[in-house]
């Protein structure tokens, strides 16, 4: 026995009409044909499913259990063809995301808010506590999106800049470093240097300032997010590198001073990586033009990145 959705749709249109006629008419058959094709069908499952000669139709119990399963499942096929078709336009998909920068809650999250008005058919979320590496976990599928200043040539991963933005050195406002217009690397070699709980291949003052100089600071401490940061500087305790975005408020607020890491500063670019396939879609450029936008409407210091 198979029971096919054509056979659904035409029970369904032969109860609503009452008439093989028009019942015919609404699945565009001939009246010959929609009474082949339920002689068929008839014939498939050993019993007839509506009394002839009776108007409007009267159906047959098996007959009725057909519409009942018609009413079940061609809702669920039409929501589904839907849904297809708003994926195979782009308007509908999945953004699973990690995050490598600890600063970037402060304009994600209204972002993503802007983002589910526009594009309510697309399901979101951040994976949070992550512990593998997110690039190749997006190049697996595990992840959609991942944001991100550490690009690498990673197979079928597309970055989109999203905005530079200067990694500036966070000192106590007595500091002695206050002094200088800018940093050198070998001023931190008596320092205690404090950053996130990240390997030091993903921090801009390691890779770009003081690696290069083959400076090493005094002792690295580490801290879980910005504010405490921000305290252990402000109280003395060490300096620390940050974005000048992340460090405005705090400026604005006299905690602080900063300087820049050389004399043209340390300018690193903040991207979302995606993959390959899906760097066309349309709901994930909408959520990078989004992000975009968000950024330079709320963070301070921030410029356009440069393509390479």
């Amino acid at each position: 026995m198979s029971i096919e959705l054509r056979h659904l749709r035409t029970l369904v249109a032969l109860r609503d009409t009452g008439s093989l006629v028009e019942a015919a008419d609404r699945v565009f058959l001939t009246q010959s044909a929609l009474s082949h094709q339920i002689k068929e069908l008839e014939s498939r499952i050993g019993c007839p499913l509506f009394v002839r000669k009776t108007r409007p139709v009267r159906f047959t119990s098996a007959g009725n259990r057909l519409l009942r399963l018609a009413d079940e499942t061609l809702p669920r096929v039409h929501s589904a063809e839907l849904d297809l078709q708003r994926l195979a336009g782009g308007e509908s998909g999945r953004i699973f995301m990690a995050i490598e920068c600890h600063s970037c809650f402060e304009w994600l999250l209204p972002a993503i808010n802007q983002y589910r008005d526009g594009w309510p058919d697309v399901e979101l979320d951040i994976a949070s506590g992550f512990h593998f590496a997110p690039l190749p976990a997006l190049g697996r599928g595990d992840l959609d999106l991942v944001i991100t200043a550490d690009p690498v040539d990673e197979l079928g991963v597309h970055y989109f800049p999203l905005f530079s933005y200067e990694a500036q050195l966070a000192l106590a406002k007595s500091h002695p470093l206050v002094e200088k217009e800018w940093l050198q690397p070998r001023d931190l070699a008596e320092e205690v240097l404090i950053t996130y709980p990240v390997d030091r291949s993903r921090l801009d003052v390691f890779t770009s300032f003081l690696e290069p100089a083959a400076v090493e600071p005094k002792r690295v401490r580490h801290a879980e997010l910005t504010t405490m940061i921000v305290q252990l500087v402000a109280s003395g305790r060490g300096v620390a590198c940050l974005p000048n975005w992340a460090l405005h408020e705090y400026l604005q607020k006299d905690y602080l001073s900063v300087r820049s890491l050389g004399e043209e500063g340390i300018w690193p670019t903040l991207y979302a990586a995606v993959r390959k396939d899906q760097a066309e879609a349309a709901f994930m450029q909408g959520f990078v033009e989004v992000a975009k936008k968000t950024c330079f409407a709320t963070l301070h210091g921030i410029v356009t990145a440069e393509l390479d």
